[in-house]
Parts: C-alpha cells; sequence; structure tokens
C-alpha cells in the first residue's frame, strides 16, 4: 500500500511526518513510533516502512519486528508497544464514531452511514484521527474534500 492523501503532499515527497498509512500501520501491529525516532531514520528506511505490508497476521508480525529492528538501530532505543485493538473503528463499516461525527457537526458538513460504509479503511482511519481533540485536526477539511464528502 502506498497510498498518499492529497492532504499529505506538503510532506510527502521528503516523508518528513508520518504518512496516514504508516499511522495506520502502527496502530494495526501494535507499535508507538515517536516523530524524533522517525526523523532519525535514513530515507531508505521510511521508503521501507511505507513500502512493507502490515495485513495478514505474518505480515504485522515482520512489520512489528521489522519497526523494532529499525528503532533500536538508529535510535540505540526501544520502540514502545501499544495496545492492539481487536476490533478497531476504522473496520466498523456500519457505525460512524462520535468523534467523528462531532467534528462533522462542528464543521457543518454532512456524512451518511453509507458514505462512511463506502470509504476504505484507511480513509476511515484517517478521519478518525483527523477528528481527535488532542490532534492537530487542521487536514479533517481537507480529507473531507478528498473523500468528496463536502
Amino acid at each position: 500500500m502506498s497510498d498518499f492523501f492529497a492532504f499529505e503532499s506538503d510532506f510527502v515527497e521528503s516523508l518528513r511526518c508520518i504518512p496516514m498509512q504508516v499511522r495506520l500501520k502502527l496502530d494495526t501491529c501494535g507499535v508507538k513510533l515517536k516523530l524524533q525516532h522517525w526523523h532519525q531514520f535514513e530515507p531508505s528506511d521510511r521508503a521501507e516502512i511505507v513500502a512493507l505490508p502490515c495485513e495478514t497476521d505474518a505480515e504485522i508480525q515482520h512489520y512489528r519486528e521489522s519497526l523494532h529492528r529499525l528503532v533500536q538501530e538508529r535510535t540505540g532505543t526501544a520502540a514502545a508497544d501499544l495496545p492492539i485493538d481487536s476490533e478497531p473503528p476504522w473496520l466498523n463499516a456500519n457505525q460512524i464514531p462520535a468523534s467523528v461525527q462531532e467534528k462533522i457537526d462542528e464543521v457543518g458538513a454532512k456524512l451518511t452511514l453509507t458514505q462512511w460504509f463506502d470509504l476504505s479503511p484507511l480513509n476511515r482511519f484517517a478521519l478518525i484521527k483527523l477528528s481527535r481533540s488532542m490532534h492537530e485536526n487542521r487536514n479533517f477539511l481537507p480529507a473531507l474534500a478528498e473523500f468528496n464528502l463536502n
């Protein structure tokens, strides 16, 4: 999966920030990758992390092990583990998470359950991440436009 969003275009070429597709993989494999770790990676490391698959159980385990090894090699510290949600909300196409609905209401947009259902898991993941109050959510409106939800 090498799907970058248009709202990420200001950093995709340099990969100076962690793209959404990698953030999804991090949540999937249960590894906390800090931005300071990401910045210590070589460009080839970042490209590898983007390109590595992380969907099947074997791929998820390999991704997790690869990240742990890379963080240790490049930073001299261990990456922290995160709990893995057995039922992540981005895989539930039948329920719009409250944080997304609240952000939709706040910006005066509309999102139907059918539209939510039709989004890819990566797009749903992006909206969830961009709708959280602790996240700098300046990209929420651009994401809505990119996903044809405005």
